[in-house]
Formats: structure tokens, C-alpha cells, sequence
């Protein structure tokens, strides 16, 4: 008897943290490991990994990570991941692994269980095997992945779109994925991102016109924003560059990296001479091409605006390019920067998702991937969970009956048995892991509470000195405040809390010569946070500190 599981460890009503588990009997294939941009809610986090505790409790059984293309919300997990299970085996194309090995090296990760694979060329597990297929996304050589079972194949499409322009690394191979549909597909895991919008994608994801619209309307220096290494993207860029006679100057060690990579490995096509360097970036007429390195969006062109970057101040003359379609999780984000840089008098350019979208399978798109795999049972994922009912409507259009449409969260498991669904509510651990710096354990939701309560109540410290033996207050207690109240403007104020704390100081030392100090602490904190509720309304974290001489 055959018993196939499938669930999310992350990428389920939610956009980023890809990672998808197929375990048929004894053995687990993991499909991307990804991460998720923090937002402005999340303080201090740099990013999100999902949950990887299954991979560590069951690590004999997983034959490998595949990863379907080299973005952050696919495969920028993976140093965290094999940091920790240096012997799992990491399974990618040519270029995606091009783009992990730098990925690994920024971060300082060691690691050489790296299998580089080639579309269309089966690799066998025992009974079972994995098919890699090419499939057009925004990034040379991305995959979707086969795996072919006894009771049929198990179909995860990555992210994709239909262009029949789009060749090379980036072309779809439509004959070899309708060969697999002809073969027989159990169950379809196909992305939601674009589900909710009508037609196909292309041409909309392609912005070259607009590209050539900038550079004619704009003469002088050009600072222009890419997401996460969308190599087609730069292209577009390049090949209308080329038609001018501006130099471009790459910003950013891991951008620089992957495009002198993509470069000598002839997935970019550019003359090199046309590329500049730091003597450069002041040049009238200079292209400044920048990107952001596993920080949170947009904080190189944040660090621009507030002054911080050493290279670059932006001008009065600028013209600033968010160079692809703003999502939904960063739009606000996006808005403040883009009114911060019209504050210093520089024009600014968004694309609007209404007329650019990404390299993302729209309904069409997922209509004719659905046809020509002919699965039985469809999961949609990678989206938020309207995007993923939008999946399941488009399946339904096109004859998937709603019974066979497996729309579920983040470890929640789908099961079957010898090729038929079957009931389970199990469910796997998914909760998030937050990475602030080279911090993984010691970031979780007590800590996002003390500094959400940080950031809008500010903080009161009480520092007071007891004499050792008598127990009396020698100085203090002193009051430091910092993001509470100003002080100068509040003197009256910081006079009653040293006077309401030196009378619950007095009350409970008495003439003992011994001191409940988590006792003590616990009164101050509670009276004072009474007072100052009263008095001001707020709420700011308070601490006690004692000491003896």
C-alpha cells in the first residue's frame, strides 16, 4: 500500500517563505526554501524562515531540497537551513546554484552538498524520481519538478509564465509538459499570486517600452531599483541601454555578483566596457542599478534618502526608478519613500501593477498549465488565501471538480492512499522563525511585544542605591526616560515618580535587613505604571534596578 503526503511548511496565505514537503512512504522531497521580507510591523526583523523542525526531525528520510529558481522568496532560506543540516543535499540548475554559492558566501555559510541538475533529465530515488522541466520565470534555468510515483506523478510548477518570446534559459518546454500530462497526473501544485487577474500575463511582465520611455524623457542620472535579481528584467534594461550612450554602474556586492556571473556564463548579454564603477556615479548621465541584499525591501533606496549610504546622495536632478510593480505587503513601504525623495525635489517613477506585472501565471496561464497536465487532484498555492480560492475558480472553469480542489494553511496535510484522496487532520508545526542579524532562537513574540511597546511608549528606568547593611536609600532613585516623555518639558512630572517611588521603596524595606528586591520590584512597577496611565496615558516598558554599597 502506497501513502503519499503533501503539506506547506511556509507559502500558504501568505507572499514569500516557499517551502513545499511531498512524503511518498519513507522518503521526503522538499520543493524551495524561501524566505519572507519582513514588514514594518515586525521590528527589527530583517526576515522569515518557515519552520523547518519537521526536515530536522525526520532528516534520514529527505532525499534532498529542489529549487525551482535562485529569488529569496524560493531558495534565500537556504543558508539558515544548511547551516544547521550541513548534510541535507541541495538540488538546483546551473544558474540557481550560481546564485545560492554566492548567497552562501555573504553570509558565510560553508557548504558543498550543492547537485547541479539539468532540465529534462530524470534523477531516479530508488522507485520513485524527480523530473526537472523548464518552465519562462523572470531568472535563467527555472524548474518545475516531476515526481513520478506508482500511483501517478506529483506536478509543483514553481513560478511561471506562457511567452512564447522568451527563449533560451527562460523558454518553456510545452511538448515535454504535455507529455507529462499524458503520463498521468496525480495532483497539480500550480502558484496563486496572479490567479485574480484576467488573460495571460505576457505581454504586460515585459518593460522595455517603458524602460525606453525613461531614458528618453530623462537625461540626467538615473538611480534604478530591481527586486531580487529578476535577470530578465535587467536585460530589458541593458538592451535598451545599449541603444544609448550612458554607462550603468552596479551597486551592491551581491548584485555585482550575480551580474558579472550572468555575464561570463552568457545568460546577460552587455557590453562590459559600458559598465562603470564608483569614479562614475556623479557622471550627468549615468544608469545606477541597485538591488537589496537578504535586507528588508527597499533599505538601500532608504538608506539613499536618509543620508547613510556612502556612495550615493540623491539630487535634486535624479530621476528614481522603482523598476518593477510594487506588491501588496511593501506598498506602504514604497510610498513612503517614493513621497520622502519628492521631498528632496527628485522625480520619481513607480510601474503601476495595473499595467506591469510580474513573471507570474495569471488565469490563463494557469488554465493552460491545468490543461495540459490534466491532473486529478489540484492544490493551489504560494499566495494569500484569496489568491489561492481565486486558484481553485480558475480550476473549476476548466472541469477540476470542487471535491478534487485541495485548498488548504500552512501544515495542513493532504494524504493519499494508493492514488485516492483520503481524510486527515494532522497537521504539522509551521510556526514562523524571525532572523534579526545572526539571531535565530532568541527572537519570538515576547521580544516583538517589548518592542512594539518600545517604539510607541518609550521606556522609564529606576535606578536607585541602598545602603548594604542599613537597607536606606542612599541616592536616587534616579529617573531615565527615553522615548516617553521630553524632559526639560516634563520636570513636575519626573518629581512625583521619584517621590511615589521612594515612598513604595520605604514602605517595604522597613528596618529588615533582607529584601524581597522581585517583590519590590513587581510593587514599583505596578504603582508607577498606575500613575503615569493616569497622568499621561501611556503605557512605557518600565525597569527597576537596584544595587547595594
Amino acid at each position: 500500500m502506497s501513502k503519499i503526503r503533501i503539506f506547506s511548511l511556509g507559502g500558504l496565505n501568505e507572499n514569500g517563505k516557499n517551502m513545499y514537503v511531498v512524503e511518498v512512504d519513507e522518503d521526503i522531497f522538499v520543493f524551495d526554501a524561501g524566505l519572507k521580507y519582513a514588514d514594518d510591523k515586525l521590528f527589527g526583523i530583517d526576515y522569515i524562515l518557515p519552520n523547518y523542525d519537521y526536515i530536522k526531525e525526520n532528516i534520514n528520510k529527505v532525499k534532498g531540497i529542489f529549487l525551482t529558481h535562485g529569488h529569496n522568496e524560493n531558495m534565500g532560506g537556504v543558508p539558515d537551513i544548511v547551516s544547521e543540516l550541513p548534510n541535507i543535499k541541495v538540488y538546483g540548475t546551473k544558474f540557481t546554484l550560481e546564485v545560492l554559492k554566492r548567497e552562501l558566501e555573504n553570509c558565510d555559510v560553508k557548504f558543498n552538498n550543492m547537485v547541479e541538475i539539468k532540465p529534462h533529465k530524470k534523477i531516479q530515488f530508488g522507485n520513485l524520481s524527480i523530473f526537472p522541466i523548464s518552465v519562462t520565470h523572470s531568472i535563467p534555468d527555472s524548474v518545475g519538478y516531476v515526481l513520478n510515483t506508482k500511483d501517478g506523478a506529483i506536478v509543483y510548477t514553481g513560478d511561471f509564465v506562457f511567452d512564447s518570446t522568451m527563449m533560451g534559459a527562460y523558454k518553456t518546454d510545452i511538448g515535454k509538459l504535455a507529455y507529462i500530462g499524458k503520463q498521468g497526473v496525480l495532483c497539480l501544485l500550480a502558484e496563486s499570486m496572479y490567479a485574480e487577474k484576467q488573460g495571460h500575463t505576457s505581454p504586460n511582465h515585459r518593460t522595455a517600452k517603458k524602460i525606453r520611455e525613461i531614458l528618453s524623457r530623462n537625461e540626467n542620472r538615473i538611480i534604478y531599483n530591481v527586486f531580487s535579481a529578476h535577470i530578465y528584467n535587467i536585460q530589458e534594461l541593458f538592451n535598451e541601454v545599449a541603444k544609448t550612450n550612458r554607462k550603468i554602474v552596479i551597486m551592491g556586492k551581491t548584485l555585482q555578483n550575480i551580474v558579472n556571473n550572468a555575464l561570463e556564463l552568457k545568460y546577460l548579454k552587455f557590453d562590459k566596457n559600458r559598465i562603470g564603477d564608483l569614479s562614475n556615479i556623479n557622471d550627468k548621465d549615468v544608469i545606477i542599478l541597485v538591488s537589496n541584499e537578504r535586507e528588508k525591501t527597499l533599505a538601500n533606496i532608504n538608506r539613499m534618502i536618509n543620508g547613510y549610504d556612502k556612495y550615493i546622495k540623491i539630487k535634486e536632478t535624479d530621476t528614481i526608478v522603482f523598476g518593477e510593480p510594487i506588491s501588496d505587503n511593501i506598498e506602504r513601504s514604497a510610498v513612503k519613500a517614493a513621497d520622502a525623495i519628492a521631498k528632496i525635489g527628485a522625480n520619481v517613477i513607480m510601474f503601476s501593477p495595473k499595467d506591469v506585472l510580474l513573471h507570474h501565471a495569471s488565469s490563463e496561464d494557469l488554465m493552460l498549465m491545468i490543461n495540459l497536465m490534466n491532473p486529478k487532484y489540484y492544490f493551489p498555492v504560494k499566495g494569500e488565501y484569496r489568491f489561492q480560492v481565486a486558484n481553485a475558480n480558475v480550476a473549476t472553469e476548466v472541469g477540476i471538480k470542487p471535491e478534487n480542489i485541495l485548498l488548504k494553511q500552512n501544515g495542513e496535510v493532504v494524504e493519499f492512499v494508493d492514488g485516492k484522496l483520503v481524510e486527515c487532520f494532522d497537521k504539522v508545526k509551521t510556526e514562523d522563525i524571525l532572523i534579526d542579524g545572526n539571531a535565530i532562537n532568541d527572537i519570538g513574540e515576547a521580544v516583538l511585544k517589548d518592542r512594539e511597546v518600545l517604539s510607541e511608549n518609550g521606556i522609564v528606568i529606576i535606578s536607585t542605591t541602598l545602603d548594604k547593611k542599613t537597607k536606606q536609600i542612599i541616592s536616587g532613585p534616579e529617573v531615565i526616560t527615553r522615548g516617553f516623555v521630553y524632559v526639560k518639558d516634563s520636570s513636575e512630572l519626573l518629581d512625583e515618580i521619584k517621590k511615589l517611588c521612594v515612598n513604595v521603596i520605604k514602605s517595604n524595606i522597613n528596618s529588615s535587613k533582607y529584601i524581597e528586591y522581585n517583590k519590590l520590584k513587581t510593587l514599583l512597577r505596578e504603582s508607577l505604571g498606575k500613575y503615569l496611565y493616569k497622568e499621561t496615558e501611556c503605557k512605557p516598558m518600565i525597569i527597576t534596578v537596584f544595587q547595594e554599597v
